[in-house]
């Protein structure tokens, strides 16, 4: 499972971004203009909070009945002609893929942004294949070139590079000679992604929603370039979470609403395609062959457990957006692919708690992001479980932990040191910013503490006959 990005310790990875001062920079303008849009569109769309509980109503129905739904769509999917194949791990769905394109003979492959096929390691199977893959959205096509970097956001991936950052990494690596403007250095990009699209024997994209009762897979993009993938190629491969189902166009409209307004603030992204089995004999473009390749890798294994509600996400990427966190590291000072909020409460099911424990210690438990998610996932309480369960388990607690935890036990049970104790700490303004106590100690300063405790004043006043 390809979720980790990063093999650097938890320390070592905030250390790293918090002295990034370009990154929290353009993290920092990018939360604050998309949330000012998304505040603004909502607003607009007014009754908020109904939207919210009936979009949280049809998630939380579909996960209740998601081998139904699951079917349904095959079954439809199938009849329209596209190959619909079912894969239980990472492996099962890259090897799906692979025997795809060998059976085609594929030397290049274009791709829409796709955080399915970022999960399962799709890129790295194909290209060890010799298969050529080309990212077409902006935001990836930047990574990608910018020595395969990794998303920060599940939305926008480009988020933590500012617009010099990305004029720099151009010109070093594609020639580039323009300036900074994004209209620049975007059109200059389409020149070179243009003929990729012609040149391809594949597309490859994920999947916003399928449509149970019609087999329709959809695609939410801000850019052209889905539609390339989709229509150019002679086969397509759309790679799809099994959870990202809706009962029908209805629900979907529904879904949409809050997904564009969430995610980018708009009423209704640039481009919105419906892909409903391959080009059919009157049709003048679309792939010849549909593969549609359903992923559970560990989902099955969230459905059952008690964290089953993350999976009503629709990946907006408002929770990140909202995160005083995130603001300050990004995606990733997480280490995981699925960073923020959701990273928190998705990651240590998918991966499990022997490898994302300390992920967890991230989270400042403020709860903000439970009052933005546009589908009403309990993610502070998600979050606060995955916290209670580590603490509980002996071997995911680290050594210090239960000793200082006993000592402090030790110290509240007996009246004698915990009044040692209270008494000592006027002194605790000294403490030194070295050892184990500096982390801690660098950015706070302890309160000043009066020489006089609760306990003296009780004494006093019970000697002058005060009542208890």
């Amino acid at each position: 499972m390809s979720i980790k990005t990063s093999d650097l310790s938890l320390n070592d990875r905030l250390k790293k971004e918090l002295a990034d001062t370009t990154m929290r920079k353009a993290i920092a303008n990018g939360q604050d203009a998309l949330n000012t849009k998304r505040n603004a569109a909502f607003a607009e769309l007014g009754n908020y909070e109904e939207w919210r509980e009936n979009a949280a109503a049809v998630r939380h129905h579909v996960l209740e009945n998601l081998d139904f739904y699951l079917n349904q769509f095959a079954e439809n999917a199938s009849a329209n002609g596209a190959h619909v194949i079912f894969t239980r791990t990472d492996k099962e769905a890259t090897d799906a893929a692979l025997e795809i394109v060998k059976a085609k003979g594929v030397k290049k492959a274009v791709k829409s942004k796709s955080m399915v096929t970022e999960e399962v390691g799709l890129n790295e199977a194909l290209e060890e294949a010799g298969i050529e893959v080309i990212e077409t959205d902006l935001g990836e096509y930047i990574l990608q070139t910018d020595d395969n970097d990794k998303p920060s956001h599940i939305v926008v991936p480009a988020l933590h590079r500012d617009r010099e950052y990305i004029r720099e990494v151009f010109a070093r690596k594609k020639g580039y000679t323009g300036d900074s403007v994004p209209e620049n250095i975007t059109r200059f990009v389409r020149g070179l992604i243009r003929k990729e699209f012609l040149e391809a024997d594949v597309g490859i994209t994920g999947c916003n929603f399928a449509v149970a009762d019609t087999g329709t897979v959809t695609l939410v993009t801000n850019e052209g370039n889905g539609r390339f993938v989709t229509t150019a190629p002679k086969t397509q491969i759309v790679f799809m979470g099994m959870e990202r189902i809706v009962p029908s166009f209805t629900e979907l409209d529904m879904i949409f609403s809050m997904l564009v307004r969430s995610a980018v603030g708009g009423k209704l992204t640039s481009y919105l395609s419906f892909i409903t089995g391959p080009r059919g004999e009157e049709d003048r473009d679309g792939p010849e062959d549909l593969y549609i390749i359903i992923v559970d890798n560990g989902r099955s294994k969230v459905l059952e457990s008690g964290f089953r509600e993350v999976l009503r996400c629709i990946r907006c990427g408002t929770c990140m957006l909202e995160c005083p966190a995130y603001r300050h590291i990004s995606g990733h000072g997480y280490g995981t692919l699925y960073p923020g909020p959701l990273g928190l409460a998705l990651v240590p099911v998918l991966g499990g708690y022997e490898n994302y424990s300390d992920v967890t210690k991230i989270c400042s438990l403020c709860s903000a992001c439970n009052d933005v998610c546009p589908v009403k996932i309990p993610l502070y309480e998600l979050i606060y479980e995955h916290r209670r369960i580590i603490a509980e388990d002996e071997e995911l607690v680290h050594a210090p932990e239960p000793f200082v935890m006993g000592a402090y036990g030790k110290v509240i049970a007996s009246s004698g040191i915990y009044d040692f104790g209270s008494n000592m700490a006027r002194f605790a303004k000294f403490l030194p910013k070295v050892g184990p106590l500096k982390e801690w100690t660098r950015e706070r300063d302890l309160p000043e503490i009066t020489g006089k405790r609760f306990r003296h004043w009780f004494k006093d006043h019970k000697k002058k006959g005060g009542k208890s």
